[in-house]
């Protein structure tokens, strides 16, 4: 049996969670006819079909995550398919998200019918058996714990994402936070009805700064112990949604014009919006401005994504 590889969603990628499936089986594709809508990197990729041919069976449901090596899609007649052409299109090594997740759960056949008997989700809790082992101790707490607050329920999509990087952040960069307040009175008279644009000042600011000082526009790993220090400002503006934070780059800060910048984090904080941001736009920062203060808060401590060693976090201006 042949299955189709998902098309690379950008560097380092291994997960992918299915928003909206716009096919069914039994349906008759053509070639490049969308097929699935899937969430990774923070942003939305239509996935469109490699091959004309009718659906034979799909893999996995809307709000499952896909992790490189699994089925997505397979095709009636896959085995006729050229060879130049097959494994085009799998995410694929074994059968799916009950392969993956659930026998990577250590837990005894007993564990397992009795979490099912009480409505727990094994998923949810970490062992306290050997080797991580979940035990009927474990199961009995968590329903206990269930009755009592509620269920838990699983992070997805950018909310997932998100506490990853927080998680990696506090793996991997020392919190240090310097808090100063900055002038931004404008001495001089601005065009007569025109607004001050804060975010391009703040942006303007940032990129001579990092000329000034280069050391806070690197990239550190601490594995190797090395740092890269980057010549061009590819700054990650953070910007909030109902859906969580997302942070496009706004690229070579320090050699556009202010007019052209705003036009593109226009650009870009509308295409987050519509969730039809490419991935590859929400990659590769050198340093990130959080501008905060537009909904609330004098001072913060913003949280560094590596490989990035600094981010710039603007209160409420008085």
């Amino acid at each position: 049996m042949k299955y189709f590889k998902l098309p690379d969603l950008g560097e380092g990628l291994t997960e992918a969670e299915i928003v909206e499936w716009h096919v069914k089986v039994g349906d008759a594709l053509e070639v490049d006819q969308l097929m699935v809508s899937v969430e990774t990197a923070k942003a939305i990729v239509e996935v469109p079909s490699p091959q004309a041919g009718v659906v034979a069976a799909l893999f996995g449901d809307e709000g499952d995550v896909i992790h490189t090596g699994e089925p997505l899609v397979e095709y009636q007649g896959a085995e006729n398919i050229p060879a130049s052409q097959q494994d085009d299109f799998i995410i694929g090594s074994a059968y799916g998200k009950q392969n993956t997740d659930a026998h990577s759960i250590k837990a005894t056949p007993s564990v397992r019918a009795l979490a099912s008997r009480l409505n727990v989700e094994l998923s949810h809790i970490k062992g306290s058996g050997e080797d991580g082992r979940i035990t009927l101790e474990d199961v009995e707490s968590a329903q206990k714990l269930n009755e009592g607050k509620g269920h838990s329920e699983a992070l997805k999509g950018v909310r997932k994402s998100m506490a990853k990087a927080m998680i990696n952040s506090h793996e991997n960069v020392v919190p240090v936070t310097l808090h100063d307040d900055v002038d931004v009175h404008q001495r001089t008279s601005p065009i007569e009805g025109e607004r001050q644009d804060i975010t391009m000042r703040l942006i303007h600011a940032i990129a001579v700064a990092c000329e000034a000082e280069p050391s806070m526009n690197t990239w550190f790993d601490g594995g190797q112990l090395t740092r890269r220090l980057l010549k061009t400002v590819d700054l990650g503006i953070a910007v909030d949604t109902e859906k969580g934070l997302f942070v496009p780059v706004l690229r070579d800060i320090k050699n556009r014009e202010l007019n052209n910048l705003r036009e593109g984090l226009d650009a870009l904080r509308a295409a987050v919006k519509s969730r039809k941001i490419p991935a590859a736009e929400m990659q590769g920062a050198t340093i990130t401005l959080s501008n905060f203060g537009t909904l609330a808060g004098k001072y913060a401590n913003p949280i560094v994504v590596p490989p990035q060693v600094a981010i710039v976090g603007a209160g409420g201006i008085r």
